[in-house]
């Protein structure tokens, strides 16, 4: 059995929210950060994805 390693948060400690809920440090919302914690990797990696889409849209 593989014991796979805990996907990190992406928190940069700039924490702060936006008019969307979305905070400005690590692009994810309130809800990604409050349920962080009790996510499977799977869910993180699904979070992560969604962060990245919206670094993506914040550089056009």
């Amino acid at each position: 059995m593989v014991i796979e390693d805990k996907v990190r948060s992406p928190c940069v400690s700039i924490c702060a929210l936006d008019e969307r809920d979305i905070c400005i440090g690590c692009q994810r919302t309130s809800d990604e950060i409050l349920h962080w914690t009790s996510m499977t990797n799977g869910e993180r990696k699904a979070v992560l994805e969604k962060v990245a889409e919206r670094e993506q849209e914040i550089a056009l």
